[in-house]
């Protein structure tokens, strides 16, 4: 494998998305020994699905392969069951490996959409967890102390509002400061959040006798909502899996603040071409709009190819600009007759409450046939290919029986 030493890549490699650096004269020195370096991610199958917030360490270790570097991809089958404390404020139930294991199936090849998965190293942390003596353990333990693990912040947090801490909890970074020993790691990615597990690693195999690792973090990502780190339980992720209509609306309703951040985290574009939509939006020469409908296209692109991403942009303006129907409406079947509004709601399962039903009516969200209703109370005489709508996403056709 031949190794790149591109100013222009190394440059983008350490920059683009880049949080922090440790130690960055030595990484540097490293790309351009020549050394083909061994690159340690470690991703948890906590869950089944991958979203764009893992994307951006799964970019970043690509790019490390782009250069000829060798990318490590540790899989926790054994680390999941415990899950990564960084940031929680309460502990994580435990995974059962039965769990875990069916989150692996679809794993790799969702990850195969970043990476080459072909030329990647593959280890799973339960191989040698599995079978580590107690007397292994009692040595790693005893390279930290308990102070020093718990004096993280979050811990901290939890200890002050009088919130358990298991002890595999305290452990985990050692665990994962292990991993690095087991693979030999001359780098390792992980998000910001991760900084206390990547400079454990360094700690491991100091104690180990072995070259300490260099370490870059990469930045986190505000889920849709604009506020919170995007995941699946605050329900402000986009699944690389998500069909692309879906994944192009998500993409369309973040925040315009949060437009050049996703466009340099999560795309592949060039950094110059970015910088002029940023001057765009500065200057207010470009509508925030139009940008943010590039960069819904480009993550469409990226998981589903260039055709799905037009059809997912014509679709969207379709019904977003234009306020025409989807070219595909979900069609529920009911018997012939005359409906409540809130009952009928209820019946097409496009609300979960009746409370929910109201709120949308008296909001006039809810339309039949591009008709907003006005009462709640409103009676409706059901028929074939009446369409029913709550706001811009949600369409139901009815079919009578």
């Amino acid at each position: 494998m031949k190794i790149v030493a591109d100013r222009k890549k190394i440059k983008t490699l350490l920059s683009k998305a880049v949080n922090e650096i440790i130690n960055e004269d030595s990484l540097k020195a490293k790309l351009k020994s020549g050394k083909i370096l061994r690159v340690k991610l470690g991703i948890d199958p906590t869950a089944p699905d991958i979203h764009l917030g893992h994307t951006v360490s799964l970019i970043k270790l690509k790019q490390f392969q782009e250069l000829g570097h060798k990318a490590v991809l540790i899989i926790g089958n054994f680390t999941a069951t415990i899950g990564d404390p960084a940031g929680r404020l309460e502990s994580r139930k435990l995974l059962s490996s039965q769990i875990v294991e069916k989150n692996l199936k679809t794993y790799l090849n969702q990850i195969a959409k970043i990476i080459d998965i072909k030329k990647t190293e593959i280890r799973y942390n339960n191989d040698w967890f599995g079978k580590m003596t107690p007397k292994e353990l009692f040595f790693l333990t005893f390279q930290v102390t308990i102070q020093q693990l718990i004096e993280r912040e979050d811990f901290q947090k939890r200890i002050k509002s009088n919130q358990a801490i298991t002890l595999a909890e305290i452990l985990y970074p050692l665990f994962q400061g292990y991993d690095s020993v087991m693979v030999k790691a001359d780098v390792e990615i992980g998000g910001e959040d991760q900084k206390i597990n990547l400079l454990m690693g360094r700690r491991v195999q100091r104690a180990y006798k072995m070259p300490e690792q260099d370490i870059l973090t990469t930045w986190l990502i505000e889920g849709t909502d604009g506020a919170k780190k995007m995941s699946k339980s605050s329900g402000n992720y986009i699944g690389i899996t998500e069909k692309p209509n879906t994944m192009f609306g998500k993409a369309m309703s973040i925040p315009d603040s949060l437009i050049i951040k996703y466009f340099r985290a999560l795309t592949v574009m060039a950094d110059s071409e970015i910088d002029e939509f940023e001057m765009g939006l500065k200057s207010k020469k470009t509508n925030p709009r139009d940008i943010k409908a590039k960069l819904a296209h480009e993550i469409v692109r990226m998981y589903h190819g260039e055709k799905s991403a037009k059809e997912a942009e014509e679709e969207f303006n379709k019904v977003f600009r234009k306020h025409e129907l989807p070219e595909k409406i979900p069609i529920v079947t009911l018997k012939k007759g005359s409906y409540g509004a809130i009952d009928l709601l209820l019946k097409l399962n496009l609300v979960k409450s009746k409370g929910e039903a109201r709120r949308l009516a008296s909001e006039r969200a809810v339309k039949i046939n591009g008709k907003a209703v006005k009462d709640p109370k409103t009676k409706i005489d059901v028929a074939s290919g009446l369409v029913v709508q709550i706001g811009r996403k949600r369409f139901v056709k009815i079919e009578i029986k």
